[in-house]
């Protein structure tokens, strides 16, 4: 059986994906009314053996309206003309974001300012506050 692989260590088996080809728009003359050349590619991310709890977290958040409530990934390809490119094509958009669900975030770290911009701030600040100062009504004398 075949698998698309996303890293070395991963891959996706061909049953978890489903494709439908659907007419397209767009380009493709009268070609486009008569061969069905856009195809949705379904993976049913919750399901998957493939990823971890919060590998699929991130996806969800990655995929955004693209995935169902049911925790499956619909990708719609229809860039190209031939039916053939745009099931490479959906293939190659499922890789990618995968491969960032993949990525973990880095922790922040807190940071504390420098003395010396904590003290160029407030030298500015004074700088600043006399600028505005001079700025007044000049009393009559």
């Amino acid at each position: 059986m075949s698998e698309l692989t996303i890293t070395s260590a991963i891959s996706i088996r061909e049953d978890e994906l489903e494709e439908r080809f659907v007419r397209a728009s767009g380009p493709g003359g009268q070609n486009v009314n008569k061969v069905a050349t856009a195809v949705e590619l379904r993976f049913d991310a919750a399901r998957s053996t493939a990823l971890s709890d919060d590998a699929l977290a991130r996806l969800r958040t990655l995929a955004g309206t693209k995935m169902t409530a049911e925790g499956v990934l619909v990708i719609d390809a229809r860039r190209h003309r031939t039916q053939a490119q745009n099931r490479e094509d959906a293939r190659a958009r499922l890789v990618e974001l995968v491969r960032q669900a993949l990525v973990r975030p880095r922790k922040r770290r807190k940071t504390r300012p420098t003395k010396g911009s904590v003290e160029q701030r407030i030298q500015s600040k004074k700088r600043r506050s006399e600028t505005k100062r001079g700025r007044g009504r000049i009393a009559d004398g």
